[in-house]
């Protein structure tokens, strides 16, 4: 479009394609803040009340401004780059029915009004919402810009993972502290999800003949291979299985049930990735897969289950067969007595340095204990 059609936009035509830049469509991304309010809930029943529901609608709001805040910036420091690409040419931006000095003020206005509402739910709320736009700002603005340097730009925009659980759990608590190992393998979950989405956009890219055109178009590229990425999916998946099985080793045995779902749901995605046109370089698209939302619904339902479930005979079938440093030379805890196969310690990090531990006794009463300056992991 040249610059004499770009400036005869009509206005009509124009507003709608502001508002396409804010990709509302890509609030589906919110159901990421689900586990870090199904946790702590499941840890702490109580939690849940009438005000819990306004805080939870308020603080959906909150992420979605941001997050479009941060959609607006990329699509307009993007253009240039989308013109290259045989479908994002299409986007408004590129197009070039946006007005770049009005999309500032519009990147600017959405982020403003995230911040005000999260403020009112609390700090900690606050910063993760904070540091949400200012990663989106690292991602996109030179001379930084993450998502020109290779298997960075994987690992900048798939942070954006763990802060929406984060999200998520300081909406519901900001005195239970999130675990380590859980955010680690949110993490690497995003990571994956990225890589493949980067080895199905190169892929198709090359197929077409042009490999200068990948380059181009999107920086990292050009040290890319789909072999590379595959090779880092490799050890994403792996990464993050084993930070999400330390999680369930500690705290929640049950989910191990669920692993196969987990497992099934991650083939299923990584065999879109192969298919041209692939849903997997359209996030927002992948509610058109029957199968993979077939997997994803029958995962998320039974490990939100599981997380309210409890199965003694689970937790003896998975008991050590082998000496531990935290038994005795008479195979018992000193610290109730009880023999390994008597006891199941639950550990419960709060904000205020204390740890709330309690232990399941079989056929026994439970006791508790309560350490300080312990930390989770």
């Amino acid at each position: 479009m040249s610059q004499s059609e770009r400036t005869s936009v009509p206005v009509g035509e124009r507003l709608r394609a502001h508002l396409a830049i804010a990709r509302l469509d890509h609030s589906i991304k919110n159901l990421f803040v689900l586990p870090g309010v199904i946790v702590p809930l499941s840890v702490d029943p109580a939690l849940f009340n009438v005000g819990l529901v306004r805080k939870l609608v308020l603080a959906l709001v909150s992420i979605t401004l941001v997050a479009c805040s941060n959609y607006v910036i990329n699509e307009v420091l993007d253009a240039p780059f989308d013109r290259l690409h045989p479908i994002k040419k299409n986007r408004p931006a590129a197009r070039g029915l946006v007005s770049t000095p009005l999309a500032y003020v519009q990147w600017l206005v959405m982020m403003a009004g995230g911040m005000v509402i999260a403020v009112t739910l609390s700090k900690l709320f606050a910063l993760a919402a904070l540091t949400l736009w200012i990663m989106g700002c690292l991602y996109n603005f030179p001379p930084i810009r993450t998502k020109d340097v290779s298997y960075l730009d994987v690992l900048t925009e798939s942070i954006n993972n763990p802060l929406r659980m984060l999200l998520g759990w300081y909406a519901v608590t900001s005195v239970l502290i999130p675990p380590v190992s859980l955010l680690v393998a949110y993490w690497m979950i995003g990571c994956y999800f990225m890589a493949l989405k980067r080895f199905s956009e190169l892929r198709e890219l090359q197929q077409e003949g042009d490999h200068g055109v990948a380059g181009a178009y999107r920086a990292s590229f050009r040290r890319y291979t789909p072999e590379s990425l595959l090779v880092s999916v490799v050890f994403y998946a792996s990464t993050a299985m084993l930070f999400l099985g330390a999680f369930i080793i500690r705290y929640r045995i049950e989910l191990i049930l669920s692993f196969p779902l987990v497992a099934l749901t991650m083939a299923i995605y990584l065999r879109l990735a192969f298919q041209p046109e692939s849903a997997v370089q359209n996030p927002e698209k992948l509610y058109r897969e029957p199968l993979l939302m077939a997997s994803f619904s029958a995962t998320v339902l039974v490990m939100g289950i599981l997380l309210f479930l409890r199965i003694p005979r689970l937790e003896q079938f998975f008991l050590p067969t082998l000496p531990t440093t935290t038994s005795s030379s008479q195979g018992t805890f000193p610290a109730t007595g009880l023999s390994p196969a008597q006891e199941r310690p639950v550990v419960l990090a709060r904000r205020d340095g204390a740890v709330r531990g309690r232990t399941e006794g079989t056929g026994m009463e439970a006791a508790e204990t309560e350490v300080t300056g312990a930390e989770p992991a």
